[in-house]
């Protein structure tokens, strides 16, 4: 069943959404040494924000909340748009 035109306009839209928790360097020798369960240590701490990114564009802040045995951003700040 076909949606509203509205919404039949933006169902086929694809955003590719990426929360960025952190940061590391490393050469990439070790990084094709790694397997199964090694760890990565980031440039940030359990309380810092996550960047939100769309389609490789900041668009939001937000934190890491625990919802069960879920992992979840909530959004915190909303940033304007970037003029290009």
């Amino acid at each position: 069943m076909a949606g509203t035109p509205a919404i039949a306009a933006v169902e086929d839209v694809y955003v590719e959404i990426t929360v960025v928790l952190g940061r590391s360097q490393m050469p990439i020798h070790q990084l094709l040494k790694m397997g199964r369960g090694a760890v990565i240590e980031l440039d940030s701490r359990e309380d810092d924000n996550v960047w939100v990114y769309a389609n490789n564009q900041p668009i939001a802040r937000g934190e890491i909340v625990l919802s069960g045995d879920r992992i979840a951003v909530s959004i915190t700040d909303k940033l304007k748009p970037q003029k290009t």
